[in-house]
């Protein structure tokens, strides 16, 4: 069966050689390279190179060279088709069923090819015909002088209907074909194909293989109704697929000394694309669509962390939030995207143009990382001036650190962005500190944790702060929130899940409780294996003893079910668990209820007021019934 180019193409986009050699071949980062003893000869010294950019590897010791299927066919004796069909089960992309028209297929699209290649041509021409003067002049006041107009293949569609159709016409082109690569448009009432690309200045847009599929045009009639206009969707020509300039970026990245990492930058537009790769930095731009994950593959197998350079305008920013939502679960270590905004509102053509390329390559240089930009993201959503407000950025957070499918990196980026909020939030520690050298510190195993953390980790509460907490509470301790406290102490590891809520550092609704959770999350945190007798102990040593008399008095009379001697350990977890949300919940009922009251004008808001109190009944009903 005959592999189409493209097929082909498809899975090599997918596949960064260096991760599928360094399965079989140990190999250590040099510069743009990865180096590494040969498989296929006996050396002491590396010879063995693996370009990701090239998507070849070179064996210096053997002469050997190629592409991952040639690697396959090297080193395991497969055969072309085994070595494609192993590497297409890799990238997850199905093998294409026997088709005997498969042939003619191909041979359709290369003709398209062929005339787009043609087309292409001819534009070039018409640039520096008579026809192309007002371009010519919009190019020189752009700053892209003409002997830089072949390096990108810079074109222009004069203003004829249908001049391009009569000179491929003329070369024996068909107008179907024509229609179907892209370059001419085809009237829904049946009239005549004319020019798709009119008084346009022409950007061929080329793919992984520098082949031209279709164009970009960018109108010189400032009244047109769009600027920019990109072909369409074609046999040949996806989109989300394509990048422009990738070509070009891949030159650039290629040329950099052994030893540098430059980068590799993802612009807005074709101008852009154009003067980053004047100023010496490799760019791309997506084609008038949010960045795709076909796109952010074809980047990441260029580079580790391509950087997005997209304008500051709202516009922009909107561009950037789009492309880190889609890229978010695509994250791995390694895998990443930077952010970078030029200065003054401008964009890369603007700052060549005005201030040169070295300017151009420090403010492009000027990058934040994924998870910073994430978190300004979220934090700029809302104003951050009330509780629920803060709440729900510390929820948004969250919720993004879970949409990243590698489990270590989430967890990652769930401590970082909490560690961010917390700093965001920090709070002073309170003016009675225990003894010195109690309690959690910096150098011990979980001392990377700040911010709100930071009431957690001050030295343990003094025996006279034990024995204030339970003088708050001498006319006694709520049973609800005592039997969650009492059950906390006989099984710590159930906080696990809590360590930063709100609701448990404050003592599960009840404030004679705060000092004592916070302690035990403070053991826990810096704890491994925190086992009840040794939290009991020590509570007991700071003077707790008489507050968790209080808890067990007051627990024995919740009727919790979590508490009772014949239930399992997991199903007394999730009834805890449950436990917990049902008087989180029923806390935020009553501070709802609470400031609801001053503001009851209207029928609306006697109807929400009352549906409040409903709810909040409720869940206090079912507290009660714990005794049943």
């Amino acid at each position: 069966m005959r592999i189409d180019e493209r097929f082909l193409d498809e899975i090599k986009s997918r596949l960064r050689p260096s991760d599928v050699i360094g399965r079989t071949v140990k190999l250590r980062r040099q510069g743009r390279e990865f180096v590494g003893l040969s498989p296929f000869t006996k050396e002491r010294t590396p010879s063995f190179y693996v370009n990701d950019d090239k998507g070849q590897f070179f064996d210096f010791s053997s002469g050997k060279n190629g592409d991952l299927i040639t690697f396959l066919q090297e080193t395991e004796r497969l055969s072309f088709m085994e070595a494609v069909e192993r590497l297409a089960a890799e990238a997850g992309v199905p093998m294409p069923a026997p088709d005997p028209h498969a042939a003619e297929r191909e041979k359709v699209r290369q003709g398209l090819a062929d005339w787009l290649e043609a087309a292409a041509a001819w534009f070039e021409g018409e640039l520096r015909r008579p026809a192309g003067r007002d371009a010519r002049d919009y190019l020189e006041r752009r700053g892209l002088p003409e002997k830089e107009w072949s390096r990108f293949r810079l074109g222009f569609a004069p203003g004829g209907r249908t001049a391009l159709k009569d000179y491929l016409v003329a070369k024996g082109a068909r107008p179907p074909e024509l229609v179907e690569a892209g370059l001419l448009i085809a009237p829904e009432d049946g009239g005549a194909p004319y020019d798709r690309f009119r008084d346009r200045i022409i950007f061929p847009i080329a793919d992984a293989r520098g082949r031209v599929v279709s164009f970009g045009g960018r109108a010189m009639d400032p009244k047109a109704r769009a600027k920019y206009l990109n072909g369409p969707e074609t046999s040949l020509f996806h989109k989300g697929h394509v990048l422009y300039g990738l070509g070009e970026a891949r030159k650039i990245l290629g040329a950099a000394p052994s030893g540098e990492d430059p980068p590799l930058v993802v612009v807005e537009g074709y101008m852009d694309a154009i003067a980053c790769h004047r100023a010496g930095i490799a760019a791309v731009a997506p084609l008038g669509t949010a960045l795709t994950e076909e796109q952010m593959e074809l980047l990441w197998r260029l580079h580790p962390e391509p950087t997005l350079c997209f304008d500051g305008d709202r516009a922009g920013q909107q561009a950037a939030s789009r492309a880190m939502d889609r890229a978010l679960p695509l994250l791995k270590p390694g895998r990443s995207f930077q952010f970078s905004i030029v200065e003054g509102g401008k964009d890369p053509d603007d700052v060549l143009r005005e201030q040169g390329a070295a300017a151009l390559r420090q403010q492009i240089s000027r990058t934040t990382p994924f998870v910073q930009a994430l978190f300004d993201r979220e934090k700029a959503a809302e104003t951050l001036d009330t509780p629920e407000r803060r709440a729900g950025l510390k929820a948004r957070l969250r919720h993004a650190a879970a949409t990243i499918a590698d489990k270590d990196l989430q967890q990652a980026y769930r401590q970082d962005l909490l560690e961010r909020f917390d700093a965001l939030f920090r709070r002073e520690p309170p003016p009675h500190q225990g003894p010195e050298g109690g309690g959690w510190r910096p150098g011990s195993r979980r001392g990377r944790w700040r911010g709100a953390a930071d009431a957690w980790s001050e030295p343990a509460p003094s025996t006279p702060l034990g024995k204030a907490a339970a003088g708050r509470l001498a006319n006694g301790v709520d049973p609800a929130p005592a039997a969650l406290a009492a059950y906390a102490v006989a099984h710590p590891q159930v906080l696990d899940d809590h360590l930063e809520d709100s609701f448990a550092t404050e003592g599960f609704g009840e404030p004679g409780l705060c000092e004592l959770v916070k302690e035990i999350i403070r053991l826990r945190l810096e704890a491994d294996h925190l086992d009840s007798d040794s939290l009991t102990r020590h509570l007991a040593s700071c003077g707790f003893n008489a507050l968790l008399k209080d808890i067990d008095r007051a627990a024995a009379t919740s009727g919790a079910p979590f508490l009772k001697p014949d239930v399992s350990l997991e199903v007394a977890y999730s009834q805890w668990s449950q436990a917990f949300a049902s008087l989180s919940r029923l806390a935020a009922l009553d501070r709802a209820i609470d400031a609801a009251k001053g503001n009851l004008r209207e029928r609306s808001d006697m109807e929400a007021f009352e549906r409040l109190k409903g709810e909040r009944d409720a869940l206090r009903r079912a507290t009660r019934e714990w005794n049943d």
